[in-house]
């Protein structure tokens, strides 16, 4: 059972990044699934959330309008699509995934994969 976010890299701001997450040895299809990140200095914390049926938790407000999480069930990977990328959006980023509901709790998580690096450019 694994699950791993790939995708991160340089970006300057204003620019757009998609972000990859894999599922392998379970399905993501039935889960919901939280994008979170941690900015250097900072705690880790919980930035949008996708459950089975589609609906969005935003968990910060800023990404409102930015970030989406499209899913492809047919290839277990979910995305997190970045745009308008701005400096504060800079961390490294995990996805995890728990069953059913969203949450922006990590320890809530059921599998929690390891991050990717962003880095946005001013």
């Amino acid at each position: 059972v694994q699950l791993q976010a790939s995708g991160g890299g340089l970006v300057q701001a204003g620019g757009s990044l998609r972000l990859s997450c894999e599922a392998s040895g379970f399905t993501l299809k039935n889960g919901a699934i939280t994008w979170f990140r941690q900015a250097p200095g900072k705690e880790r914390e919980g930035v949008i959330c996708i459950d089975p049926s589609g609906a969005y938790a935003y968990y910060i407000d800023s990404v409102k309008g930015r970030f989406t999480v499209p899913r492809d069930n047919a290839e277990n990977t979910v995305y997190l699509q970045m745009n308008s990328l701005k400096p504060d959006d800079t961390a490294v980023y995990y996805c995890a995934t728990r069953r059913y509901r969203c949450s922006r709790d990590w320890v809530a998580m059921l599998y929690r994969g390891k991050g990717t690096q962003v880095t946005v450019s001013s």
